[in-house]
């Protein structure tokens, strides 16, 4: 996979240029249980970070996928209207939520790597 940067908020990013792919990683959907519905952005829009960009309800729970940056959707994972159960059977594969245009990139260098996420998990 690309340059992949995780949050505390356990979504995952892999960024390509100035494009970042976001979803939620392996824990957060194992957390959540059965994804049900997925409400996705209209592309085109522009967030700040920590906006809530999407809506996810499981059989357990509902949330929002807060945006990790600031950029403007370029792409959205149509597949998961139809099949929300792609992010439970790959969470960081074809269960992606949306792509961004990066504003900056400048809020990268905090996020954490991999080992650094698998690591937080632990702790």
């Amino acid at each position: 996979m690309s340059n992949v940067k995780f949050t505390e908020d356990h979504e995952w990013l892999a960024i390509e240029g100035d494009v970042a792919t976001v979803g939620i990683t392996d824990y957060a959907q194992s957390q959540l249980g059965d994804v049900v519905f997925v409400e996705l952005p209209e592309s085109g829009t522009e967030f700040e970070a920590g906006a809530e960009a999407a809506v996810i309800e499981s059989v357990k729970a509902a949330g929002e996928i807060a945006m990790p940056v600031a950029g403007t959707i370029v792409e959205v994972n149509e597949a998961l209207v139809d099949e929300p159960e792609l992010v439970n059977s790959d969470p960081m594969g074809s269960g992606w939520f949306f792509k961004v245009k990066l504003a900056e990139t400048a809020g990268l260098d905090s996020m954490m790597t991999e080992a650094q996420y698998r690591e937080s998990l632990e702790g």
